[in-house]
C-alpha cells in the first residue's frame, strides 16, 4: 500500500522552528540564494553577507523544510507578526500595494493578523530557475538523487509551506494572514478550495502581484471540503490546527 502523502512528508522531511541564531541563518542565506542570485528581486549588493534580512524580522517567525537523510534545508516562509512595539506598524503588503476593499478588513483585528511572507523553495526542487512562486517539480538531477516515494512529496512543497504557516499562526494567536501573491498561483491554490479574497489591484512587488487576505478556519474548510488528504498535510492531520 503505498503511504499517503503527509506520512510520505513526515517520513523523509522536518519542519523545523528556526529558533536559534544558527537556524535564522540558514533561513537568510535560502531567501539570498532565492531573492537575490536567482531572480534579482533583491539587490544583491545590498547583503554582503550573503543573508537577506529585512526590518520584518525582528517581529517574524521562521520556519524551515528539511530534508532528514542529506541534512539540507530546502524551503523557507516567515509569519510577520504584529510589531510588539507599534501595533500599527505598517506590514509590508500595505507599504507595497493599494488596498481598496476596505469592506473585506472590517472584521480584522491587528492584533490577530500576520503577513506569510517570503515563501523560498531552493532551485535543486523547482522545475525551472524563476518558478519560485509555483507548486514546485522535479528536475532531472533531482531524480538522480531522491527516491520515488520523496519524488512525490516536491509538487506539494507549497502545501508544505502553507502548512508550517498554520503551525505558526497556532502557536501565535493568528487568524488572519495577509499575503502578496502572483495571480497564477492564487488560480492553482483556489483549485484545491483555497479562496483568497482580493483586497486590491494587482501591483509589481518581486514581479506583478495581487493583495489578499483570508482566515486561516475559512483555508482549512474550504480545502477540507475539497481533499482531505490535503487537509492533512496543512494540518499534520489535525495536529496543527482544530476543525
Amino acid at each position: 500500500m503505498t503511504n499517503s502523502i503527509i506520512d510520505t512528508f513526515n517520513e523523509y522531511f522536518d519542519m523545523v522552528p528556526a529558533i536559534s541564531d544558527e537556524l535564522k541563518n540558514e533561513v537568510y542565506k535560502l531567501r539570498y540564494q532565492v531573492y537575490c542570485l536567482e531572480t534579482g528581486f533583491e539587490d544583491p549588493d545590498l547583503f554582503p553577507d550573503g543573508l537577506e534580512i529585512d526590518e520584518f524580522d525582528s517581529h517574524s517567525i521562521h520556519y524551515l523544510i528539511r530534508h532528514k537523510k542529506l541534512g539540507i534545508y530546502m524551503a523557507t516562509t516567515r509569519l510577520i507578526l504584529p510589531c510588539p512595539n507599534n501595533i500599527e506598524k505598517l506590514f509590508p503588503i500595505e507599504i507595497h500595494s493599494q488596498i481598496d476593499n476596505l469592506d473585506a478588513l472590517k472584521h480584522i483585528s491587528r492584533n490577530y493578523l500576520g503577513e506569510a511572507s517570503r515563501f523560498c523553495v531552493s532551485k535543486d526542487f523547482r522545475r525551472r530557475k524563476n518558478e519560485i512562486h509555483t507548486v514546485p517539480g522535479i528536475s532531472e538531477e533531482t531524480e538522480k538523487v531522491f527516491s520515488q516515494d520523496e519524488q512525490r512529496i516536491f509538487p506539494h512543497l507549497t502545501l508544505a509551506l502553507i502548512a508550517c504557516l498554520i503551525k505558526m499562526s497556532r502557536e501565535n494567536n493568528i487568524i488572519d494572514w495577509y499575503l502578496i501573491m502572483e495571480p497564477a498561483l492564487i488560480r492553482v491554490l483556489s483549485t484545491i478550495g483555497i479562496s483568497f479574497v482580493l483586497i486590491g489591484p494587482i501591483t509589481d512587488y518581486h514581479g506583478m502581484r495581487r493583495p489578499c487576505i483570508i482566515r486561516v478556519d475559512d483555508l482549512l474548510n474550504g480545502v477540507a471540503t475539497k481533499n482531505l488528504e490535503y487537509w492533512d498535510i496543512l494540518t499534520n492531520k489535525g495536529r496543527f490546527w482544530d476543525i
